[in-house]
């Protein structure tokens, strides 16, 4: 079983939770009505109650998936069915990190020249900003190119319109399943009781609109557009056995984000515009991890929920052919036009050889103007 996801279909009514397994997609639900599956969670045709029930369900409804063999003969199977797929949940709150060391120093060379890239807090702890959950948007919509005020010089008067330094950016997201208690840190070794899963995250950047509104707060309209995510939530059980140590477990860190039990993954990260593979990031090469981030997030008393979606950041490795967004490739040379399609997928090696694990794509339309 190689993920979870909602869909419609002409051939059914309302939504439906899907599992994907290597067989193809199947219905949860109609399993569930044959015993097959626990019961409980799927008539809703959503996942927050499944996501909310916890751990021991979670592994429980894997495990039943694992073992049932679903031919294409069967009414559960989806394999021939026109699905639609939707948001995996509704979206509460938004983070996104900062978390890849490589990528802050190769933007910090590039907006700060002759200074140090990274600032003094980066290495201490995970530096996030607070998104906007309404405009994620799931993996094959549209994104149409923001407008925005821009500077194109310290000497001139900003002007409006659309932005001509539209960008991407590779992540890697975690999705809330268990809510934490508004007041209670979530610890590091907590991480895998409250998050269900993985996805991919595009978060689209105008870079431009970005430079000029960043001063001396963070990202605002230059990222609040859109965010693409992909459909399939890929439970966290199931990347246990590419568990990796991230960089900063070699580093001396507060006790909070100390972690004892390596909670990075070896995610292999594709990037390509238009057909052409840009680049391919590692994500094991990520300096904080998703545990570290969420310990970090709720530190001071702030609470997740059923939904909740964090993002890793940009993921860049060490070479330029690792790099997770155009700003960094092509040394802010080179940006999106309209009608380029972005597609970010990830393989994982779970002992069999690479196995996909989604795919997050977004096509670029003309600004309203």
């Amino acid at each position: 079983m190689l993920g979870f996801g909602v869909a419609t279909s002409p051939h059914f009514v309302g939504t439906r939770v899907v599992a994907r397994t290597s067989s193809g997609p199947v219905d949860v639900g109609a399993l569930a009505a044959r015993g097959q599956v626990t019961d409980g969670w799927w008539r809703a045709g959503r996942l927050e109650e499944f996501l909310a029930a916890g751990r021991t369900a979670w592994q429980q409804v894997s495990g039943e998936l694992d073992d049932i063999d679903v031919d294409s003969a069967d009414q559960a199977h989806l394999g021939s069915t026109e699905l639609h797929l939707q948001l995996p949940v509704d979206i509460g709150d938004y983070v996104d990190f900062y978390a890849s060391r490589q990528h802050a120093t190769n933007l910090g060379a590039l907006l700060r020249p002759g200074q140090e890239p990274l600032t003094p807090n980066w290495l201490h702890m995970p530096i996030g900003y607070h998104g906007r959950s309404g405009t994620i948007v799931v993996s094959g919509t549209p994104v149409r190119r923001p407008c925005g005020q821009r500077r194109t010089s310290p000497e001139t008067a900003p002007g409006f319109g659309p932005s001509q330094r539209l960008d991407v950016e590779v992540e890697v997201g975690y999705v809330v399943g268990v809510p934490s208690r508004h007041g209670t840190p979530v610890p590091v070794g907590d991480f895998a009781e409250h998050v269900f899963g993985v996805c991919l995250v595009n978060d689209w950047s105008a870079r431009d609109i970005q430079a000029w509104e960043g001063q001396p707060l963070g990202p605002f309209l230059g990222k609040s557009f859109a965010t693409s995510v992909s459909p399939w939530l890929v439970p966290l059980d199931l990347l246990a056995p590419v568990r990796v140590p991230v960089a900063s477990a070699n580093t001396s860190l507060l006790p909070y984000l100390h972690e004892t039990d390596p909670a990075g993954l070896d995610l292999t990260l594709s990037l390509s515009i238009n057909g052409e593979v840009v680049s391919k990031p590692p994500y094991a090469s990520m300096f904080w991890s998703p545990a570290q981030m969420l310990a970090h997030m709720t530190v001071n008393g702030a609470s997740v929920r059923t939904g909740d979606l964090f993002a890793s950041g940009t993921v860049s490795g060490p070479g330029r052919d690792q790099w997770g967004s155009l700003i960094e490739i092509f040394d802010d040379k080179r940006f999106l036009s309209d009608g380029d399609e972005v597609v970010i997928s990830a393989t994982v090696d779970l002992g069999n050889g690479p196995v996909s694990i989604g795919e997050v794509r977004g096509q670029v339309l003309p600004a309203h103007t």
